[in-house]
Order: structure tokens, then sequence, then C-alpha cells
């Protein structure tokens, strides 16, 4: 939908949301670079203020300076309200600032949030905005005191700030911490084995990564599985797949030498955070070559839509399989609970992988040669850019200043969707009904 502005140029609801994360990213930038931002009182360098603004908007959480030790807190307070809008969505934001206000969503509006959070159909978006906003609210408040006293043991009338900045990490998805005063850049590591932090984080990770139209088909049709929009069904099924299947590959495989109930914990853990949390409770660098790899694909897959994670997204891997196995079967067409796909759909799909891969490998490569540093590393690097995850094994600090605006560039795609960037750049266009001359290709 286009929208009209001072009655001349017109932006489209993708542009809004382009120019929306944009706006929200320098102005962040502008507050941390302030001297107030950091404990040390002195101004920090923009490019590395516009970096933690990046990853914290698009809630990532690769950062350059650790943020317990770095930023005052009133430099933790502005990163911990970019994550809050960053995760719940700049234009989710916006239109619930103009319904507390009272003023009526227009239908620009209406339309705007529906390409924002990945709504079908304009209908009960008011609606689903309330839900999005009570249910963010009430999660993350429980959260919060489900671990505070924990935290509150360990670090006194601190821990309550400490509770609530983590959990609202968690459940955005985002991967700040600020357990670096025991050691830089350590997450969770030192609560490896601490049942309420890690039952918590990990609720809230799942949770923010289901998304919001999945957990409203939830409470309309309560533990009714049959009941369950298609998309739905396909989101809580993959997710629960991706849950299982690598936290048994890291039980079995990667924490051998540990308890049996902390490598429970842990090998849970690291298969759930790589979508796309960015904490750790173990040093990543420990894992094996076939680990590092299986938590690349991990965190490329993400969560799912209209959540609070990035990544290509739980339903798009969910498609393309349900494509080839069409395909391998000789059906018609892909189908899932007896519901055909639409080819449209099949296409979003195809596309978005092949947006992902290229930018995944060609910004490891360029990493790799900028850096002299081996293609794992960068491709990690780089994997948990694009997903929004965070996770890193130590090199991001160290990266000179044209990585990390590469790094910068696939969060922020990663965040708001390499189509909607494409469909903001691409005017609107009406449908040529004509067709060109059709001619077969040979592939595989």
């Amino acid at each position: 939908m286009e929208v009209p502005f001072h009655g001349k140029q017109r932006f489209t609801s993708f542009q809004i949301i382009i120019f929306g994360f944009s706006g929200v990213i320098l102005l962040g930038a502008g507050l941390l670079s302030l001297p107030i931002s950091s404990q040390e009182g002195c101004a920090t360098p923009f490019s590395n203020a516009l970096f933690t603004s990046v990853s914290a908007v698009c809630v990532t959480g690769l950062v350059v300076y650790d943020t317990a030790t770095y930023w005052s807190m009133f430099g933790q307070f502005v990163i911990l309200l970019l994550i809050q809008i960053g995760g719940m969505g700049v234009i989710t934001v916006a239109t619930s600032f103009a319904m507390i206000s009272g003023r009526k969503i227009t239908l620009m509006q209406r339309s705007t949030m529906q390409e924002a959070i990945s709504v079908p159909k304009v209908g009960g978006i008011v609606r689903l905005t309330n839900f999005i906003i009570r249910t963010t609210l009430t999660v993350e408040l429980l959260g919060a005191a489900a671990m505070a006293p924990v935290f509150c043991r360990d670090f006194g009338i601190k821990g309550l700030w400490m509770a609530l900045f983590h959990s609202i990490s968690a459940f955005c998805n985002a991967g700040f911490d600020l357990l670096g005063t025991r050691a830089p850049f350590s997450s969770l590591t030192s609560y490896h084995s601490q049942p309420a932090i890690n039952i918590t984080i990990m609720l809230l990770i799942i949770i923010g990564g289901i998304g919001f139209l999945t957990w409203d088909d939830i409470r309309s049709n309560g533990l009714r599985f049959q009941r369950y929009k298609m998309q739905s069904k396909v989101i809580l099924c993959t997710t629960a797949f991706l849950l299982i299947i690598p936290a048994i590959y890291f039980f079995c495989f990667e924490f051998q030498d540990r308890p049996l109930s902390e490598r429970v914990f842990v090998s849970f853990f690291q298969s759930v955070t790589p979508r796309t949390a960015g904490f750790n409770t173990a040093e990543l660098d420990s894992l094996s070559e076939a680990g590092k790899y299986l938590v690349i694909v991990l965190m490329l897959i993400g969560g799912s839509p209209g959540s609070t994670a990035g990544g290509m997204k739980t339903t798009t891997i969910a498609v393309l399989f349900a494509t080839a196995l069409s395909t391998f079967l000789r059906k018609d067409s892909p189908h899932f609970f007896k519901r055909r796909l639409d080819q449209d759909v099949i296409k979003h799909a195809a596309t978005i992988l092949m947006m992902y891969l290229v930018l995944f490998f060609l910004g490891g490569f360029l990493i790799s040669i900028i850096e002299d540093l081996p293609m794992l590393t960068s491709l990690f690097e780089t994997a948990s850019a694009i997903g929004t995850v965070g996770l890193s094994l130590g090199v991001t600090p160290r990266l000179c200043t044209v990585s990390k605006l590469l790094l910068m560039l696939l969060m922020f795609l990663g965040r708001v969707g390499g189509l909607t960037l494409i469909f903001a750049a691409l005017s609107v266009r009406k449908k040529n009904v004509s067709k060109l001359p059709l001619e077969k290709i040979t592939v595989g």
C-alpha cells in the first residue's frame, strides 16, 4: 500500500518500516555516543555507538564493548529501550502510543502494521496490537520475577535491574547481558547449571521466538491442536524439531566431560539460543567444527514470523522442505496438514533462502579476506549477524571499521527482512498481464 506524504511523494508500508528502524537506530547511536552513556564519562566513538545501536534495535547481541563494564546505567537503559522497541517492532510501538493517546488508527497505519508483523489480513490489527503489548509486558515481568531471587542473592538490590534487563533481552531474543562484571563477554556461562536462570531464559527465548500470531491462535483455541491455523501448526512442529534434534546432538557429542544434570542444561540451552537469542552457557570455542556448523545452520534458520526473532524463519525452511518432498514424491503441489501451499509462498521462500545464503557467504568471504581470519570463524560471525543472534567466537570487538559496517548491514537486513528492503527500494508497479513465450530449461 502507498502512503501519501505532503500530497506529492508516496511512501509504501515497506519504506515506512525501513525509515522507522533507521530513525530509531540513529537516535540510539546519538544517545550512546554521549559521555553520560559510558561509565568513564567520555564520549564513545560514533561508529561503535552506531554498531551497538544497530545490534540492540535489530535484537542481535553482537557487541564491541562489554555491556556491563563499559556502559553506564543510563547507557544500559538506552540499550534496553532499543531492545524493547526492536523486539516489539518500531511500527508496533508507534501504533501502541497512538492507541494510548486515543487517536484513531488509520488504514495506512493498519496496512503498515500488517506488513511489520506479517499478518495475513488488515482486519483485527488493533486487537492484535493490544494482545502483543499485553503479552510482552506480562511475560517480561514474569520472567524478571522468576530470575530476581537468584540475581538479588548474588548482586543485592541491583539484581532487580539485572533480572528485568535479562528478561527483556531474552524475550526479545537480543542476547545482551550484564554479567561481564564477573568476566568480560562471559554471557551466562557462570550460571550454566543454575535451574532458575536456565529454564527462565530458555522459556523466554522460545515464547518470544514462536511469534505473537501463534500465541494468539493458542489463546483462541486452547490445546485443541486440530483447530489451529496451518501456519501455527507448522511453526510449532518445526520449532519442536529444531529444539529437540540439536539438543540430542549436543548431549551425545559435545559436552561429554560434564556431569549428567549440567550436560542436559547446557545441551538444551545451546539448542535454544542460536534461534536467535545470543546467550550462551558454554564457551563456543570448545565446540567441535561440526558443532559450530550446526550452530550456524540454526542461526540462519532463526525464529518464526511475527516474532521477536530474526533469521530466515521456521516457516521458510518448512515450505522449502515440503516443496522438495512433493517433488520427490511426484505430487502436484506441496501441502501441510491437508492444506495446499500457494505458489507465491514457495517463490518467496526460495528467494529468501537465496538472499540469506548469498549475503551469508559473501559477508563471511569478505571478512575473512579483510581480517585474515579462518573462513569458519568469519562465517560464524556473519551468520550471527544476519540471523540477528549475537553469538560470537570472540572476534567482533577486534574487527576493523569496514568489517563492522558489513556486520551492521547484515544485522539490519536480518531484522527488517530482505524482501522488505527490496519491496521498499522498488516502487509498486502495476502487474503486466502479458506473458513472455515459454521455453523449458533443464535443472538438476
